[in-house]
């Protein structure tokens, strides 16, 4: 470390001078309690000297006062002075103190002004930095059943890659259709996740956070990639990018993209998913009780769309803004240690993300748009019922020339009730017992509604019940979602070695309770229409890293056969 030419040294060339030079005979520079040896004490203690160089300076120290002994008797000293000699005057004990505690005072202010006063310590900014994240590798293997249909459309494909081609020549294309691998295993793939935030306490209340994640595509529900690809590298994605407000210990508010600050499951929502908006929590404890109560809100920017460049307007569409807005009032009871039992309600309103039937539009080639092109799911999964968006007028009396390119929307609005309890015990030996039960009901969803919101139950293109002969006759559908699932063992949280825990539960997923887009993307590959067991394992062989096997069974609520089954073993650390 370098020191600035201070007071500091100047003292500590006088002590030294003092200490060495002018010292009498009767006493011996390295004694205890003289300031030369007080300092140079003082300077090993900071850090400022090594050991070794500190007995040197006593060493010399010593030999200086041998080489300059002088008998007490002034008149004495003055008769065997020689030319050169310089000569001090006698400094009283009390002068020698004062100095002394001025120069540790300095010395103590410039050690705590450069961050160096105690050993093994860092500038306060560092202390206000903290760096988290966790790591994990995955085997999955994706069972498919034999008898499933092999017709189910890839909608998110086919908005993806789209407008598709549905109609060449006045012929249906099922060629140029996208479909879902339904039969085909898909065994032993190879996954993994890795994420690393750091998070910044700006000041008492103020604090900011910056995430990175893996994932192979930009899809809102899972941060996972895959290994191989020839050895390629992978890549990363902002994953999170906030900052906090807390202007008490019971609220708490966060602007930018953050975690999910509602009390869920992954049924409704993934708990890879990040909320992009304005959050708040608070909390109150009642009379300091056993009881406390909790409320949750948010508005989050879902999409901003617009339709792209028309020709035929010369304009480009105007802007159309999808938001979720929710609030969740919620309640703790604890009765005494061993129990805890939490519920919650929420209300979720998804705001225009309903699909719009188009008005009347003419289409000359694929780059052509629709008025209502907006209107396309940002993102989705699978299950919820979809419609046409386009009404597609022909330019031409002449059937081998018309052709058609479509998007799809969402045929139901969702404004969602959502209710959770869980209630957690603790059991003998360190035992736990957790229980979840999660419902949720879409109280906007209306089958009349949705056929006239596209234009006619012919254009609806998913969840439809008939025949090819006799054409569609109804929607098959529901707005209703449940879960429950039970977990026992020691440390639930897996959060010391040889902690461990077993899990068990069933889902069902009628194809509109919920949008599809943001829930678990791993039962039944993601999405609705789905239901099913699930159960699986976990062991920690360390604090902080464990193992972990699953396993799902799912199948189709309605429509055409689709069963799927997940094996996968975890190895996770976080750190």
């Amino acid at each position: 470390m370098i020191f600035q030419p201070t007071r500091l040294a100047s003292m500590l060339a006088i002590a030294l001078t003092f200490g060495a030079v002018q010292a009498p005979a009767y006493a011996n520079a390295g004694d205890k309690g003289d300031v030369t040896v007080e300092l140079i004490e003082l300077l090993v203690q900071t850090g400022v000297l090594k050991k070794e160089q500190a007995d040197a300076l006593l060493k010399r120290a010593q030999a200086n006062a041998l080489a300059k002994t002088t008998p007490p008797a002034a008149d004495l000293g003055a008769a065997l002075a020689q030319p050169g000699d310089v000569r001090v005057p006698y400094i009283s004990p009390t002068v020698r103190k004062q100095i002394q505690q001025e120069v540790k005072a300095e010395m103590m202010e410039q050690a705590r002004a450069e961050n160096w006063a105690q050993p093994n310590t860092f500038p306060d900014w560092v202390s206000r930095i903290t760096v988290e994240g966790d790591m994990r590798v995955r085997s999955e293997s994706r069972l498919f059943d034999s008898r499933n249909s092999n017709e189910i459309i890839d909608f998110a494909a086919f908005n993806g890659k789209g407008p598709t081609a549905t109609v060449v020549g006045n012929q249906q294309n099922p060629f140029d259709l996208p479909y879902l691998n339904t039969r085909q295993d898909r065994r032993n793939l190879w996954r993994y996740r890795a994420r690393l935030g750091v998070k910044a306490a700006i000041s008492d209340d103020w604090s900011a956070g910056v995430r990175l994640a893996s994932g192979s595509d930009k899809s809102p529900v899972s941060t996972t990639d895959g290994l191989g690809d020839g050895m390629s590298k992978k890549q990363l994605w902002l994953d999170q990018a906030y900052i906090a407000y807390q202007p008490a210990k019971w609220a708490s508010l966060a602007a930018g993209r953050a975690a999910n600050p509602f009390l869920s499951t992954d049924t409704l929502f993934s708990e890879d998913l990040q909320f992009d908006g304005l959050s708040a929590k608070l909390s109150h404890d009642i009379g300091g009780g056993p009881v406390s109560v909790f409320g949750n809100f948010g508005a989050f920017a879902l999409d901003y769309a617009k339709t792209p460049w028309s020709t035929e307007t010369s304009s480009e569409g105007k802007s159309e803004n999808k938001w979720l807005f929710g609030a969740q009032l919620g309640g703790k009871w604890k009765p005494n240690n061993e129990h805890t039992l939490t519920g919650a309600l929420a209300y979720y309103s998804f705001q225009n993300i309903a699909g719009q039937r188009s008005s009347p539009c003419t289409l000359y080639s694929k780059s052509d748009v629709c008025d209502s092109d907006w209107s396309k799911p940002a993102f989705m999964q699978k299950g919820n019922t979809l419609f046409l968006l386009r009404n597609i007028q022909q330019w031409s009396t002449d059937p081998s020339k018309w052709n058609e390119w479509q998007y799809v929307g969402l045929a139901s609005r969702f404004n969602l009730l959502d209710v959770n309890l869980s209630w957690d015990a603790r059991l003998f030996d360190d035992m736990g017992l957790r229980v979840d039960g999660n419902y949720i009901r879409n109280l906007a969803y209306d089958k009349d509604d949705m056929i006239r919101r596209a234009g006619g139950l012919a254009n609806i293109a998913t969840n439809v019940a008939g025949s090819q002969s006799s054409g569609a006759t109804d929607i098959e559908s529901g707005p209703n979602a449940w879960m429950l699932q039970a977990a026992f063992g020691r440390g639930l949280k897996l959060e010391n070695a040889k902690d461990w825990r077993v899990f068990a539960g069933y889902k069902y997923i009628q194809p509109d309770a919920l949008p599809d887009g943001y829930n678990d993307s791993g039962f039944h590959l993601g999405g609705t229409n789905a239901k099913g067991y699930f159960l699986g394992a976990s062991y920690s062989f360390v604090k902080n890293v464990y193992g972990q096997f699953s396993w799902s069974s799912s199948k189709e609520v309605y429509g055409a056969p689709q069963s799927i089954d997940m094996l996968r073993f975890d190895l996770n650390a976080r750190f």
